[in-house]
């Protein structure tokens, strides 16, 4: 195998794939990236594989001679990324397990394995489907949900974004058990095509992170997705990302929207999060609590936290209140991230009493709800 590449395409797109690369790997072929020179399509071929999240991409080289080879990822990627921005040369002698790297004055000898032993990245089954999102519909859809999920394993099906959708529209919700998010976004019929599709399934947030990074980085409108009861397939001209789909059953999020509200609040979005943003250095004192003292009288609404024998603050902020007054409190981080993964310019603000679930909604064509449980305060 022999190829010449350019160190900035190739370190660009091993840091990609690597990111599919198990920390704790169970077998030493799952610490490698398998790469793969292909002489007639002129480009190699990087991929990771972790048996959960399978990354794969094609880049632009100058192959002379065709072969497959694994190499570690974490030094690979360490050896590139110290290269000079010039060609990168990679060859590797018939029947030999090491890569010879060559640019510039520089020339390093890496040990790998042989593809054989490297797995296979799944297929979806025959009875899958494939549809086209838009590339901008799918990013709307992940920015509003993917920091509501869970990070504890033990809630494995929270730990996921759930996400269903048909030909017309697509909707992310993801919960922690403190809060929800649930975001509609609209499909263009155009993108995705004249063939139907039903979709409900829950992707592994660390996949749709992945994603993220993969989508924001694409100069296409539209994505290819293929999926079956198991794994589901993101596919754009030159990258893919395969993740296995979280079993079990999504905790039924719409029975938790309160349908009706005592008390209401309209605000500035930027305002309340430069307000929230300073006097969270001293919620960070403390327990990361700020309370909301709501006057429908004064048409404004409090921000006040106290870290006893540290500080005290208070910030102000006009609002449009109807309803009684209201003292409530939450976790400043939760509000902040709800507010943040809003687009609109003002927000509104729907509760209760102090102690039931407030919902938080841009006021603009964005649809989307987020859900945040108040935390107890005393006076």
């Amino acid at each position: 195998m022999r190829f010449t590449c350019s160190q900035s395409l190739l370190i660009a797109q091993l840091a990609f794939v690597s990111r599919a690369v198990s920390s704790r790997p169970t077998h030493p072929i799952l610490a490698n990236i398998r790469l793969e020179a292909d002489g007639d399509r002129q480009e190699i071929e990087l991929v990771a594989y972790d048996l959960s999240l399978g990354i794969r991409v094609r880049v632009a080289a100058e192959v002379n001679e065709a072969g497959v080879l694994t190499l570690p990822a974490k030094l690979l990627n360490d050896i590139v990324a110290k290269l000079p921005a010039a060609d990168v040369t990679v060859s590797v002698e018939r029947n030999s397990q090491t890569a010879i790297l060559t640019c510039g004055a520089g020339r390093y000898q890496v040990y790998g394995l042989t593809a054989e032993e490297f797995p296979a990245l799944p297929q979806v089954d025959g009875t899958s489907q494939r549809v086209y999102l838009p590339v901008e519909a799918v990013l709307e859809g992940l920015n509003a949900s993917l920091f509501a999920s869970a990070t504890d394993e033990t809630k494995r099906i929270l730990t996921g974004v759930h996400v269903t959708g048909s030909a017309t529209a697509m909707e992310f919700a993801a919960t922690d058990g403190h809060r929800l998010s649930v975001a509609e976004v609209v499909l263009l019929d155009e993108a995705v095509g004249a063939a139907p599709f039903a979709l409900t399934v829950t992707i592994p947030a660390r996949a749709l992170r992945e994603l993220e990074r993969m989508l924001a980085q694409q100069t296409e409108q539209v994505i290819a997705v293929m999926f079956d009861q198991v794994h589901i397939i993101f596919q754009s001209a030159q990258q893919t990302l395969i993740s296995r789909l979280l079993d079990g059953a999504y905790p039924n999020y719409r029975q938790l929207l309160p349908t009706k509200f005592e008390r209401q609040l309209s605000l500035d979005r930027k305002s309340l999060i430069a307000s929230l943003e300073r006097i969270a250095v001293l919620a960070d004192q403390r327990n990361q609590i700020v309370k909301l003292s709501i006057s429908q009288a004064q048409q404004e609404v409090a921000l006040t936290v106290e870290a006893p024998e540290v500080a005290t603050g208070r910030e102000l902020l006009t609002a449009q209140v109807s309803g009684e007054d209201l003292q409530i409190a939450f976790n400043i981080r939760y509000l902040l991230d709800g507010l943040k993964s809003m687009a609109a310019s003002e927000v509104r603000l729907c509760a209760n009493q102090a102690n039931q679930p407030v919902v938080l909604q841009p006021i603009s064509e964005q649809k989307a709800t987020y859900l945040i449980m108040p935390v107890q305060i005393r006076d």
